[in-house]
């Protein structure tokens, strides 16, 4: 009998309804501040590939249906039906609720309906019983996480677990920092949930003298949301490293039955503390270190799966000096990695395999643009890329009138030039999102 794909386990292989719950799901566990709900609206325009093929899109915040037809062709999707506009608030099953013919449409369809990540039936506060939810509410703590990998390492040589303490906020926590400083060392601090780059901090002893002391710098990480306020803290150790292969990420499915699929092993872009992008693909990760992570990644969805989660996962790592993963978190939701691979496995579909792809979540415009102008640019700049043999394709295209303007964009080639291709390609639309801030720039011919 043949094994299901992950697809088939996720959206059985075929089409699928998706809504733009990152909101909801981040409230279980984040604060919900003005700045948390904004990004949560953006970041909700993942929805778009929330799998392969979408047959529905329900997001909470306005977009333009032009960004919806170009994917669609880009893509060849066939006509995804667009629902927009529904929270201004950014969380959609109160949205959802004061909308029955929408969720009878949606019921009607027959179709599997994909979340950003399972936050109950009736929101954040629902469903306490449900073994699903209990599993994500349970190892999307960090601290939860690192007691599952320090379970299963013993079976897994290739890969390290880092030390990890709960520590008390305050002078004992101050003092450690301190003294951690004084030896020299880097101390990583998070908060036992987080998302982004939230609730995680890396400490050099550098940044600890130039503060005043760790005492000033802790109370200038929680005056700037960096850390949360009055919560233990998980204090753990710096796995020094660095290079191409820095920061590993593996992607799995667990099916309604229990069994784990894998998706792949992707490289993540992280800025600091913060995840900014990722490239998945054939030969971006050399063959024994993408087997050692998708190991141990397989034996933690296992482990998921007897505790109850069915869905998405990943399991994240850094590695060190010596190029041997360790694990920092899984999540139990889906993630900006696996926007990449859905993108990956439809162009393999539509346009024949082998596709790179690369995400960019947080690219910097130089000067803020409305949604219609900002379209009109990234059209001009995939027509720039296409002689690289690179697609573009925006992802985020609501960030471009934010204070500090960005937006969000996946690069896509295939053959044996694509890395060149997507590191042309990414060089072009950094350079001309900058130059938008350039007064000279409009002067310039356009293609």
């Amino acid at each position: 009998m043949r094994a299901a794909t992950w697809t088939e386990a996720w959206a059985a292989g075929g089409r699928a309804v998706h809504i733009g719950d990152v909101a909801d799901f981040n409230a279980q566990f984040l604060p919900q501040s003005a700045g948390s709900r904004r990004q949560g609206h953006h970041y909700s325009c993942l929805a778009a590939f929330y799998s392969p093929h979408p047959a529905v899109l329900v997001l909470p915040h306005e977009v333009e249906e032009g960004w919806l037809r170009l994917l669609e062709r880009e893509l060849g999707w066939s006509a995804v039906e667009l629902h927009s506009g529904l929270a201004g608030d950014g969380l959609m099953a109160p949205a959802l609720a004061a909308r029955p013919a929408l969720r009878q449409r949606i019921d009607g369809l027959g179709l599997p309906v994909r979340r950003w990540g399972r936050s109950g039936p009736d929101g954040p506060a629902g469903a306490p019983d449900d073994p699903a939810l209990a599993a994500v509410r349970r190892y999307e703590a960090k601290d939860e996480s690192h007691a599952l990998f320090a379970r299963i390492a013993p079976g897994h040589p290739g890969v390290r677990v880092p030390a990890q303490q709960a520590v008390e906020p305050g002078r004992r926590l101050a003092r450690l920092v301190a003294a951690r400083a004084a030896g020299g060392r880097t101390t990583v601090l998070k908060a036992r949930h987080g998302v982004g780059g939230f609730g995680t901090a890396l400490l050099t002893p550098e940044q600890v003298t130039l503060a005043g002391g760790a005492r000033s710098l802790l109370r200038r990480l929680t005056e700037h949301q960096v850390l949360p306020p009055g919560e233990p803290l998980l204090v753990e150790e710096y796995v020094d490293g660095g290079g191409r292969l820095r920061h590993p990420t593996f992607d799995g499915v667990v099916a309604d039955d229990g069994s784990v699929h894998p998706v792949g092993v992707g490289l993540m872009d992280v800025e600091g503390t913060g995840y900014r992008g990722a490239t998945v693909g054939p030969g971006l990760v050399p063959r024994g270190l993408a087997d050692t992570v998708a190991a141990f990644g397989l034996a933690v969805g296992r482990e998921l799966a007897r505790a109850g989660h069915r869905g998405w996962y990943d399991v994240d790592f850094v590695t060190d000096r010596t190029g041997r993963p360790a694990p920092t978190e899984t999540n139990l939701r889906l993630t900006g990695p696996a926007v990449a691979f859905m993108l990956k496995t439809r162009l393999d579909a539509v346009r024949g395999p082998g596709h790179l792809v690369r995400t960019l979540d947080r690219l910097p415009l130089g000067a803020r643009l409305g949604p219609q102008p900002l379209l009109a640019h990234l059209e001009r700049l995939a027509r720039r890329c296409a002689p690289f043999g690179a697609t573009l394709l925006p992802t985020i295209p609501t960030t471009g009138s934010e204070p500090e303007p960005t937006v969000g964009i996946a690069l896509a080639a295939a053959g044996p030039a694509a890395p060149d291709a997507l590191d042309a390609a990414e060089a072009v639309v950094r350079s001309a999102n900058l130059a938008l801030g350039d007064p000279f720039e409009a002067l310039e011919p356009r293609s």
